[in-house]
């Protein structure tokens, strides 16, 4: 029995199926189907029923399942730990993005932080609020950059910004010409929103019910480029992040206008597993984004 063995376990449980879990491991199936036999044998327990079709764990397959994922935890922490002891940005480090953020924020931030830390191995991934947070949980992910929310609170986080949002309408709308808009004139109106699973859906709704606003239940944007797409097609305006928007007040159909009264924001964050040994590399990380995006800001 060894790490690897776990490792196995632990992706045949995600996938449910002997060739992903394989590819995910980088190993043949063959391989990994193998060592989950070697690995039955040396505990003398079944720890899944095989069939053509799927792969479903027994009882004592999820409890060991649950075990493998809690050793390969506290074995990052273990690796972690040393590598802190040499206190420099270096090795591997990988950041999970929300995708209402990592399409812009990125560009801004990764030339920068490779100028600071050239020794540092960035692996940067995407995906939803709760994704991210399992899999941070999990031990998979270093550490999170997102809009703070109620998912996120068990983590430690540290403020890297707060990204105010602008209204973007059409530019035959008939606040298309104006530089605000009190939040107040939504009272009424229909907004269009991204789908469920994006935190930035309930956040934008959320300014904009305190306003009376509604949302177009019709549609469910699965991307902030396919809300602006529909806002430039007429479909109807929108809140969009500061970060998302051009430098031009007015771009391919859309214009965008600064909202007040109050002004909606979210607060982006760095997010981390309390009692990790790389808190100060993570604060390193988010300084170096908090001074760029400050930098940026006053440009």
């Amino acid at each position: 029995m060894n790490i690897r063995d776990f490792e196995y376990l632990v992706a045949l449980a995600e996938h449910k199926h002997f060739r992903k879990a394989a590819e995910s491991c980088f190993v043949s199936q063959p391989t990994l189907s193998g060592q989950i036999r070697k690995l039955e044998d040396e505990l003398g327990t079944v720890l899944l029923e095989r069939s053509s079709r799927r792969v479903l764990f027994t009882d004592s397959g999820l409890q060991l399942v649950d075990q493998a994922k809690r050793i390969l935890s506290e074995i990052k922490v273990f690796k972690d730990m040393a590598s802190q002891q040499g206190g420099a940005m270096s090795g591997p480090m990988h950041i999970g993005f929300i995708p209402t953020l990592g399409p812009y924020l990125l560009p801004k931030i990764i030339p920068e932080l490779k100028a600071r830390f050239p020794d540092l191995e960035l692996y940067l991934h995407e995906a939803q609020t709760h994704q991210l947070v399992r899999q941070l949980e999990e031990g998979k992910l270093d550490c999170l950059v997102l809009a703070s929310v109620e998912e996120s609170a068990p983590f430690k986080e540290i403020d890297i910004y707060n990204e105010p949002m602008s209204i973007a309408v059409p530019c035959s709308h008939e606040w298309a010409n104006r530089d605000e808009v009190d939040m107040l004139e939504l009272n009424g109106k229909t907004v269009l929103a991204l789908g469920d699973g994006h935190c930035l859906r309930d956040q934008a709704l959320g300014f904009c019910f305190a306003a009376g606003a509604k949302d177009d239940e019709r549609f469910k944007a699965t991307s902030l480029e396919t809300l602006r797409n529909m806002v430039a097609a007429g479909a109807g305006i929108t809140l969009l992040p500061q970060l998302s928007l051009p430098d031009e007040k007015t771009k391919d159909g859309v214009c965008y206008i600064k909202a007040v009264n109050p002004q909606p924001s979210r607060q982006i964050v760095l997010a981390y597993r309390p009692g990790s040994p790389l808190r100060q590399r993570y604060e390193q990380l988010a300084q170096v984004m908090k001074e760029r995006l400050q930098a940026l800001a006053t440009q």
